[in-house]
């Protein structure tokens, strides 16, 4: 696919995405994108098959990008604490912005899945998840920056904790205090 095909594909995502995080995954339909992004729907076909392929790739971009972000925030040899406080501070904001969360969404579009596939792919995003973290949380060991810790436990806080208040914040007002609290938890348990 040429360049303005790529384009096309990225417009689709960034408008489907925001369709999703809104309505959830269920409630999105292939004739909603193509009101959406202004295309036909023999033009949305010829970049798509599915909302389950367009979400798919949301979800993976989401997760690529972020592994990307903390990758070269690491290869430039930013302080850990720094990166943890751009990560953490971006996570607090999320978890307070129901509207923008794609976290219903990703639960409805796991479930809707068939029992092995559901497996597969919440066990792979959870993974990524965990390396991601793991290496990072070492990085910060090994520059001193953040104490030995049960890296794995920690994580599972975070993780959990983080898509909860966000699915949380979806459906009721939740107190601003919330994410803080579980920032300041982190913290304290990685660094000195």
């Amino acid at each position: 696919m040429g360049k303005k095909g790529d384009e096309t594909r990225r417009m689709i995502r960034e408008k489907a995405a925001g369709l999703f995080a809104q309505r959830g995954f269920k409630n999105v339909t292939m004739n909603d994108i193509c009101q959406v992004t202004g295309l036909s729907r023999g033009g949305l076909y010829r970049h798509y098959d599915s909302t389950k392929q367009i979400f798919s790739e949301i979800v993976d971009e989401l997760m690529q990008a972020q592994d990307n972000e903390l990758s070269e925030k690491m290869k430039a040899e930013l302080p850990a604490t720094q990166i943890l406080d751009e990560i953490l501070e971006r996570y607090r904001q999320e978890m307070m912005d129901g509207e923008a969360s794609l976290s219903v969404a990703i639960y409805e579009y796991y479930s809707g899945s068939a029992t092995d596939d559901r497996e597969n792919l919440l066990s792979k995003q959870y993974e990524y998840s965990v390396e991601m973290w793991s290496a990072f949380i070492s990085y910060g060991i090994k520059r001193g920056e953040f104490k030995e810790t049960d890296a794995r436990e920690l994580i599972d806080i975070l993780l959990f904790a983080y898509q909860g208040v966000r699915m949380y914040s979806t459906i009721m007002p939740l107190d601003e205090q919330i994410p803080v609290r579980i920032i300041h938890h982190v913290k304290k348990i990685l660094t000195m």
